[in-house]
């Protein structure tokens, strides 16, 4: 029993070691609620890559804000890769108890399961690597990226900054390089075709679409279409109020109906 419990305090010290080095040699995020970046870790990775292979650098980059990016792609998006994202905190933790468990039966590495503040932070700051120690890296930063920044900024930052295809990052580049036109003017096709090739666009090529791709465009299209509202993946999640608001005098209701325009629903 003693060796047990000592075997078991040394496991604890060294994960306890592991935390709090992950926790503090990870990046400070907050200047990303203001400043829109010029590079990321997966740009200079593969700026790397075609160095060592004699190939010509290429990075064709476009930022556009979260509002002029059409309704079309940002539904596809949410969609493809991560339909709970208004709700979970950075991680969504059912899902990645599932892929865990999953991984630890089949015996490969934990992959999946990533939100898109996950991959966010994969892109910004870490490497594909499929490494124990950078998956709990990403899952930290994710978290600090929750805490620092507002849901539409990391939407925002997640838009125009996760790789496209070859050399084209973000979605207005990825646009004008495949349907010569921008990320604000995308049809539901094309929208879903550009958030199918997400999981692996060096691979899932859009002009070029492969039989993979095509079914997962259907995928994305079927879900947009059969969606309740524009999407639970569209749209925030509004707390409910604490309390009903106090009842207004008759008179008091109607001066304001009678002021204010009949509200409409949101846009797609």
């Amino acid at each position: 029993m003693t060796r047990l419990f000592r075997a078991a305090a040394a496991l604890a010290a060294i994960a306890f070691a592991l935390v709090g080095y992950v926790y503090l040699t990870l990046p400070d995020v907050r200047a990303l609620r203001t400043e829109n970046p010029t590079t990321t870790a997966f740009m200079e990775l593969r700026d790397r890559e075609a160095r060592a292979s004699g190939k010509p650098q290429r990075r064709e980059h476009r930022w556009l804000a979260l509002g002029r990016i059409s309704a079309n792609l940002k539904h596809a998006v949410l969609v493809a890769e991560d339909d709970a994202f208004w709700q979970h905190e950075g991680v969504d933790l059912e899902q990645l108890r599932e892929t865990l468990e999953e991984d630890l039966a089949r015996g490969r590495p934990m992959r999946g399961a990533s939100t898109i503040t996950q991959q966010l932070a994969k892109n910004l700051y870490l490497s594909p690597s499929r490494d124990p120690l950078r998956k709990l890296r990403e899952l930290v930063i994710a978290r600090r990226l929750e805490a620092a920044l507002s849901k539409d900024r990391i939407f925002e930052l997640y838009l125009n900054l996760i790789e496209w295809g070859d050399g084209v990052w973000g979605a207005d580049a990825a646009a004008r390089r495949y349907f010569g036109s921008s990320a604000s003017s995308l049809s539901a096709d094309q929208a879903a075709l550009m958030a199918g090739a997400i999981v692996n666009p060096r691979v899932l090529v859009v002009t070029r679409p492969s039989r993979r791709l095509v079914r997962r465009q259907a995928m994305i299209l079927s879900r947009m279409r059969t969606a309740t509202s524009p999407g639970d993946a569209m749209t925030p999640v509004q707390p409910a109020p604490s309390s009903p608001p106090e009842p207004e005098p008759p008179s008091a209701v109607l001066a304001v109906e009678s002021a204010v325009p009949a509200e409409t629903d949101p846009p797609d």
